[in-house]
């Protein structure tokens, strides 16, 4: 049976590795989960607790309280600090074809593949653990701001999948991508109204904008 745990923000404070050896765990996150356009990223690191100290001085914290640019001088940082990193992600398509929790599931199981080897303990950032992940994982609510393997995750999900939008914003042009990087803001959904839904959009998503954009 595969074991999994379950952390309190006040133990994590504490330990997040639960004990093990940071460089025996991966932190694992997502972004771009809530987004109307585009696919869903995931990033896996590894790092040793050397590592995660050092970035923790150099500001390393959850992505969403991070400029973009102290982001983007982070993430060398990142690479050059971990024992190891992967990226992973899974299509509009995906999304639309499976549902958002099971696209979001594959992203970082690919994340996961790209790492040498497989981690002794999976630190998942939330509540809930990662389906078809075959060894011990660890949920930790508010992993992002407690665990620096999962903030650094966050870091360079977040930074690959904004540098993928604003490359996209050049072939898909006139919905904003390069200012909210397919998240639903009134300027995104404006230019849906305006434009319709791009081949790239997430059609289960436009339900409430585009009430035929699933059809």
């Amino acid at each position: 049976m595969v074991r999994k745990l379950a952390l309190l923000p006040a133990a994590a404070a504490l330990d997040p590795w639960a004990g093990r050896p940071p460089h025996h765990c991966a932190g694992v996150d997502e972004v771009g989960r809530g987004c109307l356009f585009g696919p869903v990223f995931a990033a896996a690191v590894v790092l040793t607790a050397e590592a995660a100290a050092c970035l923790a001085a150099a500001g390393l914290t959850d992505s969403k309280k991070l400029s973009a640019k102290r982001r983007g001088a982070l993430v060398p940082l990142i690479r050059q600090q971990a024992t190891a990193w992967g990226l992973g992600q899974a299509s509009a398509a995906e999304i639309d074809r499976r549902g958002i929790r099971h696209a979001t599931e594959s992203a970082m199981l690919r994340a996961l593949q790209r790492l040498p080897a497989p981690p002794a303990l999976l630190i998942v950032d939330g509540v809930l653990p990662l389906r078809g992940w075959s060894g011990e994982q660890l949920t930790l609510i508010g992993g992002d701001s407690l665990c620096g393997a999962i903030a650094a995750a966050s870091v360079l999900a977040k930074e690959e999948r904004d540098a993928l939008m604003r490359r996209l914003a050049l072939r898909v042009p006139g919905y904003g991508l390069e200012r909210h990087a397919g998240y639903g803001t009134a300027l995104h959904r404006q230019a849906l109204l305006q434009l319709g839904p791009s081949p790239l959009h997430r059609r289960s998503f436009l339900g409430a904008i585009l009430p035929v954009a699933g059809r």
